[in-house]
């Protein structure tokens, strides 16, 4: 289950808040999904839970409860799933969940 980036694929810039935020969800989902890491998947920000990881909805639950550890009240992770409908949800990538997370407030 390695996702490729394609050559149209979003890449956050080194050094940015979005490549820390992308290592922080990587961790995060290792730390809640561990058959992630022994598969070898790379999480790019193209990459979809649903799709390409084969999360299913409890596993967002858990993995939002564990981003809600680490990042405290900033990140309404509730308020952001309830202003998605559910086809979004389904095809949600790494890459929209880092860049709401990268754009709140410190």
């Amino acid at each position: 289950m390695t996702t490729t980036p394609t050559p149209d694929a979003v890449t956050p810039l080194p050094g940015t808040d979005e490549c820390a935020v992308l290592a922080e969800l990587t961790e995060a989902l290792h730390a809640v999904v561990p058959e992630i890491a022994l598969e070898g998947t790379a999480v790019t920000m193209d990459t979809r839970f649903v799709e390409d990881l084969d999360l299913e909805s409890i596993d967002l639950v858990t993995l939002t409860a564990e981003l809600g550890r680490r990042y405290g009240d900033r990140v309404d992770f509730p308020a952001f799933f309830a202003s998605l409908e559910l086809t979004e949800i389904i095809e949600l990538s790494a890459g929209q969940l880092v860049r709401y997370i990268a754009g709140r407030p410190r």
